[in-house]
């Protein structure tokens, strides 16, 4: 089958596009036909070396952590999942895997595709939507009447915590850049403020919840508007020095790869609460344009690599 492969860390240049053994399932696996996997940030900051220090990868390495397919076989003691069901989810924290035609995953941390998605659609999904799920369901809390801010809300993160939000009940601010306004507004946000060109500290103001995936001063920055005892929902790190204050909760989610979260992702889809993204289609073989795109960290929605 053919995989992209990476044989040390390094620029876009060190993607190899090449054949590779098919895999085999072991107990608890099923094997996956591939149709469609999702670029995230954080497959080229593995690529380039930045997570090495707690990722400890063996060369030669397939990256990509969330895909869509169909069940090919399945391993011992599989009772979840038969041959040609169509399935999504994602890889373990310690596995990859995805930017190939096919993949041995644990069945535990997979979902039976939503029948109004596309495995395009699916793939886009399903680790943004694991990742903001988590973090405002579980980790934050966010609750009916609640007002929160949501950073970086054109990207696949962002836009499915608005809708989360939304869908909960809860009053939403969100930054993007102006041409991003229109597409923010439509996911449900009920402010949008332009970060390039408005101070989202003197807009956004006494919040519960702030949802911050950017990191550095926006992250610093973001304490000050909310209310005293609200959540402050971090994903990347934060300035050097920075300490939160006393009287908020800084929280940083540890988002679990599992189907049962995934199964709730799609009841939100049947239920019409979420959708996909907006999406930017590549085929496989052209990953090396996916990842510089992707690098530039200012892709609406979601880049998806069309495998089948």
């Amino acid at each position: 089958m053919k995989a992209v492969e990476i044989d040390s860390y390094g620029g876009s240049e060190i993607l190899k596009f090449r054949d590779v053994l098919d895999p085999v399932p072991r107990a608890g696996e099923v094997v996956a036909d591939i149709y469609a996997a999702s670029v995230n940030p954080v497959d080229w900051k593995v690529r380039n070396g930045e997570r090495q220090a707690s990722l400890h990868l063996k060369f030669p390495h397939v990256l990509g952590v969330d895909f869509s397919g169909v069940v090919r076989s399945v391993g011992e003691g599989v009772t979840q999942f038969s041959i040609g069901d169509e399935v999504y989810g994602t890889t373990a924290q310690d596995q990859r895997g995805c930017y190939a035609e096919a993949l041995a995953v644990p069945a535990n941390q997979l979902a039976l595709k939503p029948k109004g998605l596309s495995h395009t659609e699916a793939a886009a999904i399903a680790l943004v939507g694991l990742t903001a799920l988590v973090s405002l369901d579980d980790v934050a809390g966010l609750k009916s009447g609640e007002t929160i801010l949501v950073h970086a809300a054109a990207g696949g993160v962002g836009g499915f915590a608005v809708q989360y939000a939304k869908h909960v009940g809860a009053k939403v601010f969100a930054t993007a850049s102006a041409p991003n306004h229109d597409y923010v507004k439509s996911l449900g946000a009920d402010v949008v403020i332009d970060y390039r060109n408005q101070d989202f500290t003197e807009i956004a103001k006494d919040c519960d919840v702030v949802y911050e995936t950017v990191g550095g001063e926006v992250q610093a920055r973001s304490v000050s508007v909310l209310k005293p005892g609200g959540r402050l929902v971090y994903m990347t790190k934060p300035p050097e020095g920075f300490v939160a204050p006393d009287n908020i909760e800084y929280l940083r989610p540890k988002v679990p790869r599992d189907g049962g979260h995934m199964g709730v992702i799609s009841d939100l889809i049947d239920q019409g609460a979420v959708w996909a993204p907006e999406i930017t289609e590549m085929p496989l073989n052209q990953i090396k344009k996916a990842h510089e795109l992707s690098a530039t960290e200012h892709v609406r929605g979601k880049i998806v690599l069309v495998v089948r």
